[in-house]
């Protein structure tokens, strides 16, 4: 080891040294894996709700404080209105924000203080009735994938059966729902929906039951977490599902029962989705069907139509209507053969009497007439008066010799220039 000023350094400690960002990470990945989410008290301070509509607060206590932070999506569904100094209970799970290096707590839920005791309540039934073994997996039972019967316990009045059987109406589910009316909230809630269950079970009708309400605040949803409710729907001899409230409600009802929905419309699209897929397959399978029994119908037309072609040829009547067009066509092609016969021999003829008036005495006279004609006129047109008469001149010496290069004229020389019309004497420089 050395001594760099007062600390000590390995010979290998640049390796080990991290940069604030990886560092940052490395605690944000400790902290959001090693802390699970849970439930929180304190008094809410310092809030801020952003025009994003995301809301910063603190959480504190006597001893600490916390940093906060709801979402948009998840302040939404809240049904407490935050204040700077409520009391509240918030469930929730640790982060880092790592351009700050603090950590913080994103909040998924909020709740009243005063229902801090019923949270407690649900946290103690909770752990009592999972130990004894009132929620185990082995004991839960897969819910039937078509269901013809299906029952469901709830209020008849309120909108968690009306968007349920919207949904089932919407995608064409063809079984038979049966409304088992109770109370879903305050006293005797819980009783009612126990005596609907024993109902149910005793009809011996149902292929499945479903129980549950829409969403609101524990108080609201306790009687689902009653104590003789839970086990009525952990006894329940027919498959049975919990849709209790919106995604982040939970009920012990929903421990207990064979599966959970996160709402009551996520129940019926559970129970319709085998039917919706079955359906579809039905449908690929009908459209399928159709092409092949078209492609067969489309064969056999064709084969019936070959067959009535191949007996329409071989009737007795097809045999004489081929007769007939035989005939015609041999008559049509003798008549032919003698026209072109004809044709040629009256050629042929118009041929021999051409070269027999062009071997004439008479033919070869006046041909020889025009050639010698011809020739004359030719001769006629190369003679040297033509040529002088078409603007040419012929300059000749004094003894009257053509005169054809410059070369030959000498200066002073007489010459004499002989035009169409006349001679011109002349001298030359």
């Amino acid at each position: 080891m050395r001594t760099r000023g007062s600390a000590l350094f390995d010979e290998d400690a640049s390796d080990r040294v991290e940069s604030v960002t990886d560092f940052t990470r490395r605690v944000k990945t400790l902290l959001e894996t090693g802390i699970r989410p849970g439930w929180v008290r304190g008094e809410v301070s310092n809030l801020r709700i952003q025009a994003s509509g995301h809301v910063y607060f603190s959480l504190k206590d006597a001893g600490a404080q916390l940093s906060a932070v709801l979402f948009r999506g998840d302040a939404m569904r809240q049904n407490v209105k935050l204040r700077d100094g409520l009391q509240v209970v918030v469930y929730g799970e640790v982060s880092l924000y790592e351009a700050r290096g603090q950590y913080q707590l994103i909040v998924r839920a909020v709740v009243d203080d005063g229902e801090g005791r019923l949270q407690r309540e649900f946290e103690a039934l909770k752990r009592r009735l999972s130990e004894e073994g009132l929620f185990d997996a082995n004991k839960k039972r897969a819910i039937p994938s078509m269901p013809a019967t299906v029952g469901f316990i709830t209020s008849p009045t309120g909108a968690a059966v009306q968007d349920f059987l919207r949904i089932l109406k919407r995608r064409g589910w063809r079984g038979r729902v049966v409304v088992l009316p109770a109370k879903v909230q305050g006293e005797g809630a819980a009783a009612e929906m126990v005596a609907m269950l024993e109902l149910a079970q005793s009809l011996e009708i149902f292929d499945l039951l479903v129980i549950g309400r829409g969403g609101g605040s524990l108080e609201d949803l306790w009687a689902f977490n009653e104590e003789p409710l839970v086990r009525a729907v952990a006894a329940c001899r027919v498959p049975i599902v919990s849709a209790v409230g919106h995604e982040i409600d939970f009920s012990l009802c929903d421990f207990a029962a064979d599966v959970r929905a996160e709402t009551p419309s996520a129940a019926a699209e559970l129970i319709s989705s085998s039917f919706v897929s079955c359906a579809d397959r039905v449908a690929q399978a009908g459209e399928a069907m159709t092409v092949l029994v078209d492609a067969a119908l489309s064969r056999a037309t064709a084969e019936l139509d070959h067959a009535r072609s191949r007996l329409r040829l071989l009737s007795p009547g097809a045999i004489v209507e081929r007769g007939y067009l035989r005939l015609d066509d041999l008559t049509n092609r003798l008549a032919a053969a003698l026209r072109h016969n004809v044709h040629d021999r009256r050629q042929a003829l118009a041929e021999a009497r051409s070269m027999l008036m062009q071997r004439s005495p008479e033919k070869r006279v006046q041909i020889e007439s025009h050639r010698l004609l011809a020739l004359w006129k030719r001769l006629q047109a190369a003679s040297p008066k033509s040529v002088l008469n078409r603007g040419f001149v012929i300059l000749r010496d004094e003894n009257g010799k053509p005169l054809p290069r410059r070369k030959d004229v000498a200066a002073g020389q007489k010459l004499s220039a002989e035009f169409g019309d006349g001679t011109l004497p002349l001298r030359a420089e």
